[in-house]
């Protein structure tokens, strides 16, 4: 493509997205990057006696943040909201529930929040609200995919791709069933407050950065009551 015709491209989204509101202006161009990544086993994230080990955890993600070419700039951790946290929710099933994440900034003075997300292939969130606290409204998210792909789930999207599968051990809990796959550029917004929703990670893991309003952990409300969080 030449810069004339680059241009042109540039001209016509930016009239089509003053004319019609927000619209997806162009098609993608080239797939998704994919990264190979080990096939994980829960037997090695837990000791003898099924204690969750978080540094193990944690270093999963890091290589595949390694093999995506992200780097987390872990040299500025002093200035984030949280340290990079690992979990199972208690549930003893990290290969297919469990996630990594960090606050860069939670400001409940000025109402947002920015969050990175990361997950294994397959890896799920347990399916969760958010509702009102004495401090914040039902916290309002989007989601950014910035390497790998994600399987949003919630109230809106279509059927379930063919090969994903859902982990055994929230079946019985899983109460939304409509799904979106969402790849490396792209962004989804979740369809109203309070709506239930989760997220899996696609076959090359997902990292994704989340914008929302303050986070207060207190207005979470997990379909699993088994969750320990």
């Amino acid at each position: 493509m030449n810069r004339r015709t680059h241009l042109k491209i540039v001209t016509a989204a930016g009239v089509a997205a003053l004319g019609g509101g927000l619209v997806n202006a162009a098609q993608p161009t080239m797939k998704t990057k994919t990264v190979k990544l080990p096939k994980y086993t829960n037997a090695a994230f837990y000791d003898a006696a099924g204690k969750f080990l978080p540094e193990k955890a944690k270093a999963a993600y890091f290589d595949m943040m390694k093999r995506h070419g992200y780097d987390m700039h872990i040299e500025h951790a002093s200035k984030w909201a949280t340290d990079f946290w690992v979990t199972d929710f208690g549930l003893g099933d990290f290969v297919n529930v469990g996630m990594g994440g960090v606050f860069w900034i939670n400001s409940q003075e000025h109402n947002y929040f920015a969050h990175e997300i990361y997950l294994l292939p397959g890896q799920m969130i347990v399916e969760h609200a958010h509702v009102a606290t004495a401090k914040a409204k039902p916290k309002m998210e989007s989601w950014h995919v910035r390497h790998g792909s994600v399987y949003c789930f919630g109230e809106t999207g279509g059927e379930i791709p063919p090969g994903v599968v859902l982990p055994k051990s929230q079946e019985q809990y899983i109460t939304v069933r409509r799904c979106t796959e969402v790849v490396a550029g792209d962004l989804l917004t979740l369809n109203r407050v309070t709506a239930k929703h989760f997220m899996m990670g696609g076959p090359s893991g997902g990292i994704v950065s989340e914008y929302a309003s303050f986070h207060d952990n207190d207005g979470l409300r997990f379909t699993n009551p088994n969750v320990k969080f």
